[in-house]
């Protein structure tokens, strides 16, 4: 007769004494990035507290641009053959790659449903950007927008029944949101200053986004139904790209001055501006932590991009890579 494991007498101890077993802890936050270290552009993984990274893709195509599912078991990312961009998946140590479909706008965003079934993203192959849809699987192909002006940068709403994006269809870029199937887009803003880069809260009750309406760009607030409109940003600095803190307190964003890129986080209540980064050098391609208390990035402080992480209370920025990278994401 085989003995019983470990597991089981656990649980069978805990049944007797009227407690439930104990769950196995989760495992430490990963981050993916995309490396040319060994001759080719590649995914790769690490800890978030550095170390040696893991090759996931070992293809002569060059993959980038890694995005994990909310469940944190797979990654989408974007992979270029003999010029054309490709949509592929993956399990998240590498194995089980699929081909999802071609056309991709290489550096567009792409963005996974909630439940981790579909992946919304831009495609050219008509002639201009358009947003798709399609399941995890390979299947399910979906134009949801079909106009001759450009639709671009779409995000599903957390409850994932939206999507919103930016389109350019009645004149001048502006912010729309659809039904996550498609269907007759609703304009969400209305200015004759173009309007760009939409992000939901993480409750999915407002947007931040990009405006120029004051003059240069900087970060907007409307709630999800367009109403109640509020500047977080004015300095001379053009601000975009804004991404939510997971607890919905905080925006941090893209600032560019001149030639210079750096990182800041605003306040949603107080609107209190924070500069994390200061360098002549780039310092972008930003994402949280999944507990909010820093940001990977890419710097090229130390003479060519490199992923870092920055605190957002004390402490210095910490260099993950000591060779050229880019792309960093955060496991959920």
């Amino acid at each position: 007769m085989k003995p019983p494991s470990r597991l089981h007498l656990a649980g069978l101890c805990a049944l007797l004494t009227g407690l439930q077993p104990s769950p196995s802890p989760s495992p430490e936050p990963r981050i993916a990035f995309s490396s040319k270290r060994d001759g080719n552009w590649d995914i790769y993984l690490m800890d978030a507290g550095g170390g040696q990274p893991i090759r996931l893709t070992t293809r002569r195509a060059s993959d980038r641009f890694p995005v994990w599912s909310p469940d944190g078991r797979r990654i989408v990312f974007g992979s270029e053959n003999a010029g054309q961009w490709e949509l592929w998946v993956m399990e998240s140590d590498g194995s089980r790659p699929i081909h999802l479909t071609t056309g991709i706008v290489a550096k567009g965003p792409r963005s996974w449903s909630p439940d981790g079934t579909r992946i919304v993203f831009e495609s050219d192959r008509d002639g201009n950007r358009e947003i798709y849809s399609i399941r995890a699987d390979g299947t399910g192909l979906t134009r949801l927008t079909n106009n001759p002006e450009e639709d671009f940068n779409p995000q599903w709403s957390p409850d994932g029944t939206w999507i919103v994006f930016t389109s350019s269809r009645d004149g001048n870029r502006e912010i729309y949101a659809m039904r996550a199937d498609g269907g007759q887009p609703v304009r969400l803003s209305s200015h004759p200053a173009a309007d760009g880069s939409p992000a939901w809260s993480p409750d999915g009750k407002r947007i931040a986004f990009m405006s120029t309406r004051d003059g240069d760009r900087d970060i907007y607030l409307m709630d999800s139904d367009g109403r109640n409109l509020v500047r977080l940003t004015a300095d001379p600095a053009n601000d975009d790209l804004p991404r939510w803190s997971p607890d919905g307190t905080r925006i941090a964003f893209q600032a560019v001055r001149g030639e210079n890129y750096d990182i800041e986080v605003v306040e949603v209540e107080g609107h209190r501006r924070t500069r994390l980064t200061a360098t002549p050098e780039y310092d972008g391609s930003f994402a949280w932590s999944p507990d909010g208390a820093r940001l990977v990035c890419i710097s090229g402080r130390d003479g060519y991009d490199a992923v870092y992480l920055l605190p957002l209370g004390a402490g210095s920025p910490v260099r993950l890579t000591t060779q050229a990278s880019l792309d960093p994401r955060w496991s959920p």
